[in-house]
Parts: C-alpha cells; sequence; structure tokens
C-alpha cells in the first residue's frame, strides 16, 4: 500500500509495534526446556492483550499464532512439543492485524551456549537487514535493496535464500510490490516510491541456498537446501524522503 493519511500511518506504527513487542518478550523468553508452543503461547497472549489477531491464522490457517523455526527450520515452522535446547537457533516471525492494518516482523535468537560461527551468523543477520534498510529511498530501485545485500553476503561469505522474497504489506498481509529480491536479481527493475509500505527480510545462511518443504506431510515448514544454518530479519517499512520510516520497532 501506499501510506496517504495520518490516520493509516499511526494504524500501521500501532500494529507495527505490537509484532515488535511479541518478538521482544517472546526472545527473552527463550531458554532450554520451554517448549515452540508455549512460546506461541505467550506472543498470542500478547497479541491478544494488544487487540490484534494473529495474520497467519487469519490469512492462511496457519497451525499457530507465530512461525517458530528451529535450526534446520528456515521459515514457517509450526509451534508444537519440540523442546528448546542450549545451542538451539530460533527464529520468531510475527504478523497480526488490528483495525484493518497488518505488521510483520521477525528475528533469529541464538541459546547460548553456541559455537562463535552462530553468535556471528545472528550478528550478521542483523546487519544484512541494516545494510538493505540503507538502500531505501523514494525513486530509487527496489534491486538496489538486493544488490546491497548480495554484496554484504558475499564479502562476509555467507549464502542467501533466493526463494523467500520481501513483500508489500499493509491492508494485507502480502500485496504490492510482491517477490522483492533480498538478493541480487537482475530481473527486478521496480522502483520505490514515497509512502510505500513493504518488508524487508533477507534469510543469511551458512550454505543454503534454497527453501524447500521437508515431504513429510508438513505442508509449512520450510528448510535450507543444502541444509546450512540460516537466520531471518525482518522489519516492516515505510518509504520516506529521509529514509526508512521502520515501523516494528518495539517501544
Amino acid at each position: 500500500m501506499i501510506v496517504s493519511t495520518e490516520d493509516e500511518l499511526d494504524r500501521l506504527k500501532a500494529i507495527g509495534r505490537i509484532c515488535a513487542h511479541a518478538v521482544n518478550v517472546m526472545g527473552k523468553a527463550l531458554e532450554p526446556g520451554i517448549t515452540t508452543l508455549e512460546l506461541d503461547g505467550i506472543g498470542r497472549r500478547l497479541l491478544d492483550e494488544a487487540g490484534a489477531q494473529s495474520a497467519p491464522e487469519v490469512c492462511y490457517q496457519f497451525p499457530g499464532a507465530t512461525c517458530i523455526s528451529v535450526n534446520e527450520e528456515v521459515a514457517h515452522g509450526i509451534p508444537g512439543e519440540r523442546i528448546i535446547k542450549a545451542g538451539d537457533l530460533v527464529n520468531i516471525d510475527v504478523s497480526a492485524v488490528k483495525d484493518g492494518f497488518f505488521g510483520d516482523t521477525g528475528a533469529s535468537f541464538a541459546v547460548p551456549p553456541v559455537k562463535r560461527e552462530i553468535e556471528k551468523l545472528v550478528r550478521d543477520g542483523r546487519r544484512a537487514l541494516w545494510t538493505g534498510l540503507q538502500q531505501v529511498r523514494p525513486g530509487k530501485p527496489l534491486a538496489g535493496i538486493g544488490h546491497a545485500i548480495g554484496a554484504f553476503a558475499k564479502k562476509n561469505r555467507y549464502t542467501l535464500i533466493t526463494n523467500l522474497a520481501s513483500h508489500g504489506v499493509g491492508r494485507s498481509l502480502h500485496e504490492e510490490p510482491t517477490e522483492v529480491p533480498t538478493w541480487p536479481d537482475p530481473d527486478e527493475t521496480r522502483s520505490m516510491e514515497e509512502g510505500l509500505v513493504f518488508t524487508i527480510e533477507p534469510f543469511l545462511s551458512l550454505g543454503g541456498h534454497w527453501a524447500e518443504d521437508g515431504g513429510n506431510g508438513d505442508p509449512w515448514t520450510l528448510y535450507s537446501d543444502p541444509k546450512a544454518p540460516t537466520v531471518q530479519f525482518e522489519h516492516t517499512i515505510v518509504v520516506t524522503r529521509n529514509g526508512p520510516l521502520i515501523l516494528t520497532l518495539a517501544e
């Protein structure tokens, strides 16, 4: 969507803060022994208390309030009886809707103690996101985001998952511009318009190039191919003349 009124912007900011708060609280609750279902319950309670609804449930009948992906899982992990252990790499992705407006954010967390390469991957996943954010300005090419993130990944010897893209968001969870690449894509020719609302969400990996289902009867959970530790960090932003206005920062 293109933001056209202060009321729209206020509602986008409100749902963005709700999503960000949920990710923040859930991340702090991560500890060995908690199940992903218990973690999801924390997110559900926070959304309920804020008067918001889980976007994956509302839009796609996803079997959980939030997506929680552990270790070999890259995205869309279903909350369940899986027990979090020391050394696990956990991605928490929260998207929600309130008053007709959607927000979407995510972050990856390493449960200590973890290997140094995993600590570095988490740190650099966040840096990759900010590298992309720095490319946001009206009139600039959307492809610049993927080119900048790609250069960062190459310089630091990472790979990127190249079939999980960023997307427009606002009055629906997924809208125009669809499939915004966070990797170098010569076919991307669109430009950013002032007021445009979309996500930036690179998937930085220690060797993965593609996300695919596990073929085990689970239609949701995605795994990297080849198998490799992968992190995702995501913000919902509005394009402004001063750069990106980040909607999904916790207060």
